[in-house]
């Protein structure tokens, strides 16, 4: 169980750090050293990333989820 459970934790992972890679910066931090400064306003509240905003935060839930059993099932 806990190998499963870590192997789903490496994917979670990588799918997470995908997925924050994805938004668009902000501006005013590292995204606009490379390139992320240049605004533009074709997309600033589409479907698209408001999407993007749900799946990220269903995978950080889950994410946090499967630390959470992992620390259990390792303390138990």
């Amino acid at each position: 169980m806990e190998i499963a459970l870590s192997i789903i934790l490496i994917l979670v992972s990588l799918v997470m750090i995908l997925l924050v890679l994805l938004h668009k910066g902000k501006g005013g931090g590292l995204s606009d050293l490379f390139g992320g400064g240049v605004s533009s306003t074709l997309g600033s509240s589409s479907v698209v990333e408001r999407n993007l905003d749900r799946i990220t935060i269903f995978f950080g839930v889950l994410w946090f989820i499967v630390i959470v059993v992992l620390g259990w099932l390792l303390s138990h």
